[in-house]
């Protein structure tokens, strides 16, 4: 039985067929231009969804969109970073375009199912996800179902505050705050190793981190040692309100790896009441860009099995 999954983000589009165990058969990647806003989006989407149906018709469609939405209508409610999405009725303009039934959560979510049921969570109960992209998301999978609380949001722990002046996890921990950080050093310290590897980059500079990290620079040590610390005093408060079997980062911050791992690691033990340490395993995430996929793929498969049965 084909699926389609789509993932709908603030910076990558990604469109994939696969079948009802979540793999994935055939993948489009594709970028996204900002200063288009959501109708080019759609454009990208539709041009490809035409391209990927001649390879044959598909059972169900499922979408992983980069901010709240309201699934059961099939609804967005708006996006954080691209204009033209609020209040966007996205199943019902996919509908006709792939006549197959069409299911929309949002893309923490959709990924922290994927993670729970084909990767770093398979086995643990509950899976609590939580992606560094352009913006922080999560979700929460229990007994192999999304946790969907009122709508329009559940997990969205992007949007915790830090303090009371408005700080959020998203502010200080999403690959676009670390970008802004990097490159600040361009003028701040344009002598230091990580100014300089990044030194040709007007975006995606977090992606030098991990070389830097590697040759021992101070600078990559004191931002990620900062993230660490601002995201694990967000996933504290996850461990006391939910007490997840595992912890999952993903997203494209999460490819610093290891480093960042152990550092978030230790940092929620220390913010973890005695009671309940040391604390849920911090694991990296298995299924890398694929989460959203896979996920939207399981998405569909399920939603599908639910109105059948």
């Amino acid at each position: 039985m084909k699926m389609l999954g789509i993932e709908i983000g603030g910076s990558k589009l990604q469109l994939v067929l696969g079948d009802e165990a979540g793999r994935i058969h055939e993948r489009r990647r594709l970028v996204v231009d900002q200063a288009k806003g959501a109708a080019g989006i759609r454009q990208q989407i539709e041009q490809t969804i035409i391209e990927l149906l001649s390879l044959g018709e598909v059972a169900a469609v499922g979408i992983g969109f980069g901010g709240p939405v309201d699934w059961q209508h099939g609804k967005i409610c708006c996006s954080h970073h691209i204009a033209g999405w609020s209040e966007f009725d996205l199943v019902e303009w996919l509908r006709p375009l792939t006549k197959a039934a069409v299911f929309v959560d949002n893309d923490g979510n959709v990924a922290a199912l994927g993670e729970a049921l084909r990767g770093a969570g398979v086995g643990l109960n509950p899976v609590f996800y939580v992606t560094l992209g352009s913006g922080v998301g999560g979700g929460l999978v229990n007994a192999g179902k999304i946790y969907h609380g009122a709508t329009p949001g559940e997990a969205e722990i992007g949007h915790l505050r830090l303090d009371r002046s408005g700080t959020t996890v998203e502010s200080r921990c999403c690959g676009w705050a670390a970008d802004a950080r990097i490159r600040a050093l361009k003028t701040t310290e344009p002598a230091g190793r990580l100014a300089r590897l990044a030194a040709n980059d007007t975006r995606g500079e977090a992606k030098h981190l991990s070389a830097a990290l590697g040759q021992g620079d101070a600078t990559a040590q004191r931002i990620l040692r900062e993230v660490a610390e601002d995201l694990a005093l967000g996933l504290s408060h996850v461990v006391h309100l939910f007490h997840p079997g595992v912890i999952i980062i993903g997203g494209g911050l999460s490819g610093v790896g290891e480093p960042l791992r152990a550092a978030v690691q230790a940092a929620v033990r220390g913010f973890t009441m005695e009671a309940f340490r040391p604390g849920p395993e911090i694991r990296l995430a298995a299924l890398g860009e694929d989460a959203v996929p896979v996920g939207a793929l399981l998405l569909a498969m399920s939603e599908r099995c639910s109105l059948a049965n």
